[in-house]
């Protein structure tokens, strides 16, 4: 089951929800709207290696906007920060966002119970396209857990991506054993 606006509030109200910073003008029906950070990377390398670690750069979206181009994976993060201690969350395009040829992320799309952080976004378009920092670019929704959670993301040891943060964060790939 996916939690309506109501229910988002009362979860935001005893704290299991944590959404900073907050407008109730961004509460959907069954969503909350979440918007583009000033920070965008692309990788160094045109060629990744998934058990190396492929190197970012970061830069900011200056005042006036930023084209992305078609062929190249941007990485950026959203302005809200986070937290889900009782729910699934569940980050997804904006239909407006992906009318205009821009897909926010290419699997990532799920968190675990326990996320605390920015989302970092896997940008790519379509076509080119003009963005600026704090545009609507997606929508969370959350799913209710069935059973009780062992181990939040949180918590976990092995979490490779719980570290605070407003820039976007690379692949991690490279940590895992395979």
């Amino acid at each position: 089951m996916i939690l309506s606006d109501k229910r988002i509030l009362e979860e935001i109200d005893k704290g299991t929800i944590i959404i900073e910073p907050f407008d109730g003008s961004c509460l959907g029906t069954n969503s909350y709207d979440v918007h583009l950070g000033k920070y965008l990377a692309t990788y160094k390398n045109r060629v990744l290696d998934a058990k190396k670690h492929n190197e970012i750069e970061h830069f900011e979206i200056p005042k006036d906007g930023y084209i992305l181009q078609p062929g190249t994976l941007y990485l950026g993060v959203t302005l809200e920060y986070t937290e889900t201690h009782g729910h699934v969350p569940f980050l997804e395009g904006k239909s407006s966002t992906g009318r205009l040829g821009i897909d926010i992320h290419a699997t990532a799309g799920k968190g675990d119970v326990g996320f605390c952080n920015t989302w970092t976004l896997e940008i790519s378009v379509a076509q080119p396209v003009k963005i600026y920092a704090g545009m609507p670019i997606g929508q969370l929704i959350y799913f209710v857990v069935e059973g009780n959670i062992e181990t939040m993301y949180n918590t976990k040891g092995s979490a490779k991506y719980n570290n605070k943060t407003t820039k976007p964060v690379e692949s991690m790939m490279w940590k895992n054993t395979f």
